[in-house]
């Protein structure tokens, strides 16, 4: 099983933070609607962008690492180049987990209050989370973006161990639903 695994996670494709798809091939259109572009400036004033994913209408949860000052969150994009019936809504509250260490990159996790609700439509849905302590496996996207397994997020992308190779650390979304609940609860509160 485990050499099955990491034969799996060799040959899944991957984004790369610039915008070209490695070891596979570009998604057919839509066909991930609640995936999320996110674009932030950190503390050096540089533009950074990270993938996402809309877990209620007003939403988004992504990677802590992907904090930063005026957060955008672009949904329904399938080219970010081409920004035909795409929403963009600023980032109301960035929630990263308490205990996020950004060094070791433990607790990588965080949730973004939008300014507005999403419209759902084609487009643009949420994705359902796991309910309970599911294992799961290494596999493909951008930092920030999900791992997804029979249509249910699983996993955040936290990082690559190298360059160029297949993502290989996911943060397991099952192992925070008591603190992804408690905090989807504070940020609802007006």
């Amino acid at each position: 099983m485990f050499l099955f695994l990491f034969f799996l996670v060799a040959v899944l494709p991957v984004n790369t933070e610039g915008g070209e798809i490695l070891w596979g091939t570009e998604s057919k259109p839509h066909s991930r609607p609640y995936m999320a572009f996110i674009n932030f400036y950190d503390s050096n004033s540089d533009l950074n962008r990270c993938g996402g994913f809309l877990v209620a209408k007003d939403i988004v949860m992504t990677a802590a690492h992907c904090n930063g000052r005026n957060i955008k969150v672009i949904l329904g994009a399938h080219n970010i180049k081409k920004r035909e019936n795409t929403q963009v809504i600023s980032v109301l509250k960035a929630k990263p987990h308490e205990n996020f260490n950004s060094d070791s990159l433990v607790n990588d996790i965080m949730l973004l209050k939008l300014e507005r609700k999403a419209q759902l439509n084609g487009v643009v849905k949420t994705i359902a989370l796991p309910r309970s302590q599911d294992w799961v496996k290494p596999g493909q996207g951008d930092s920030g973006g999900p791992f997804v397994c029979n249509g249910v997020a699983q996993g955040i992308v936290s990082y690559r161990l190298c360059t160029w190779t297949p993502p290989r650390v996911f943060t397991r979304i099952s192992s925070f639903i008591p603190w992804i609940q408690k905090t989807m609860k504070l940020l609802q509160q007006p």
